[in-house]
């Protein structure tokens, strides 16, 4: 009897060890799988570790992996602990079921718990690559499983409202990327102007033509109707290379006048004509000018830029969906969200949009977009319902403000400094001081 009991006592404690193994293993595997980076994985599976090239297959299906690893790992675990409950209950009676419930308490959470999630966040790339193979097998042989799993938890969230998407992926690039500037930025690692570029090349496909274009009633026209003379003298006195021909309204864009073009175009009449200036009347403009070229507010600015280099054109009439004006766009405007404000020798001599005061406040130009603010400040003031920090104010007052109105949201105190019309032309910002 003693040796039956014996050679009971020692399998069921084989049983329970093999069992704790095999929890280790899940959750090593969970955290080494999704702590990974898979730009690393990659970097290494293009090399030819066919471990890296594994661990970024299992991972592709986020949902089916770790409902295969929680089905797996629940499974040992309660296993595990109904062998030890048997066991120790029929060792020490009905006391042993409070004394399995300590023992493999401690034993889970050292041993299957903390000990293998340590090991694989210190190493999560060696050990994704190691486990990629036997948790494939794994994912496979559950997966009819994890299939039925899958379908009762839509089937629940669905019932109560919520929505699941299907192909949503565990790892986001853009997140990923984000995250490491910042933690690199934070520690010293990575510069301010560093990581602005590289975010703002990042976000180019998540951010339309709307945001960043000239607004109409800043575009600087030229009526058609002007005589050439008066439009020769516009081009040279403009500091922009191109700019749009209006016929009797400004609304109603006719063509574009490149200066360049309009240069060589009164050097050809004048060489053709008696060689003064009054041969320039007989221009005919219309000849001189390209065709404007339209595109909707809601253009991806990665689309855009696409759209410009594929022209072979630097410039763009922005229009609504009712085809009414709404701006100007250039490649240069997109260039700017990555690398910041270009200027050169022909650019208007304009104020800094934003100047700091000793008493701690930012003046800020009104027509400064939340983008641009709250990268030269690292605010998180939010974009979602406006552009520029003048909108932002109109829409949380839910009015138009008169100079001098101080408004306090998201944490920041706001103060009209000056408004022209209905245009909010400088604000006055200060964080406001949190509590300790």
């Amino acid at each position: 009897m003693d040796s039956t009991l014996d050679f009971t006592f020692w399998m069921t404690a084989a049983g329970i060890m093999v069992l704790l193994g095999l929890s280790a293993f899940f959750s090593g595997s969970e955290t080494a799988l999704t702590a990974a980076s898979r730009s690393k994985l990659k970097s290494q599976a293009d090399r030819g570790e066919n471990g890296a090239q594994t661990a970024l297959e299992v991972t592709e299906d986020s949902e089916r992996l770790i409902g295969a690893i929680l089905l797996g790992n629940n499974v040992v675990n309660i296993l595990s602990a109904s062998l030890a409950t048997a066991l120790m209950t029929k060792m020490f009676g009905q006391t042993g079921v409070a004394l399995a419930t300590v023992v493999m308490t401690l034993l889970v959470l050292i041993f299957a718990e903390v000990l293998p999630k340590t090991y694989a966040i210190t190493l999560p790339e060696k050990v994704a690559s190691k486990v990629a193979r036997p948790i494939k097998v794994v994912t496979v042989l559950l997966s009819p499983i994890v299939t039925v799993v899958r379908m009762i938890v839509r089937g629940m969230l669905y019932a109560f409202g919520m929505r699941t998407d299907k192909n949503q992926h565990m790892f986001s690039v853009h997140e990923e990327i984000a995250g490491a500037l910042a933690i690199g930025q934070s520690e010293g690692k990575v510069d301010k102007e560093d990581r602005n570029r590289l975010l703002g090349a990042l976000d180019l496909g998540n951010r339309t033509v709307e945001e960043i274009m000239l607004h109409r009633s800043q575009i600087e026209m030229i009526d058609i109707a002007d005589d050439p003379d008066s439009i020769l003298s516009a081009v040279l006195s403009s500091p922009h290379t191109r700019l749009p021909l209006y016929r009797e309204e400004r609304e109603n864009v006719v063509g574009i006048i490149h200066s360049k073009d309009l240069l060589r175009a009164v050097e050809k009449v004048m060489r053709g004509g008696d060689g003064t200036l009054e041969s320039i009347s007989d221009l005919d403009i219309a000849k001189v000018m390209m065709k404007p070229y339209f595109v909707p507010e809601t253009t991806p600015l990665d689309e855009q830029m696409q759209e410009f280099l594929k022209r072979r054109t630097h410039f763009a009439l922005v229009v609504d969906e009712y085809g009414d004006l709404r701006g100007l766009l250039t490649l240069e405007d997109i260039l700017e969200e990555i690398v910041g404000e270009i200027t050169d020798e022909f650019d208007p001599k304009a104020e800094r949009s934003l100047k700091p005061t000793e008493g701690g406040d930012y003046i800020v130009d009104g027509a400064m977009t939340i983008r641009d603010l709250n990268r030269e400040t690292d605010w998180s003031l939010p974009d979602e319902e406006a552009n520029t920090v003048a909108g932002l104010v109109i829409h949380e007052a839910q009015t138009i403000p008169t100079e001098g109105q101080v408004f306090s949201f998201h944490g920041f105190r706001f103060e009209v400094a000056a408004r022209k019309d209905n245009r909010l032309t400088k604000l006055k910002i200060r964080p406001l001081l949190r509590p300790n």
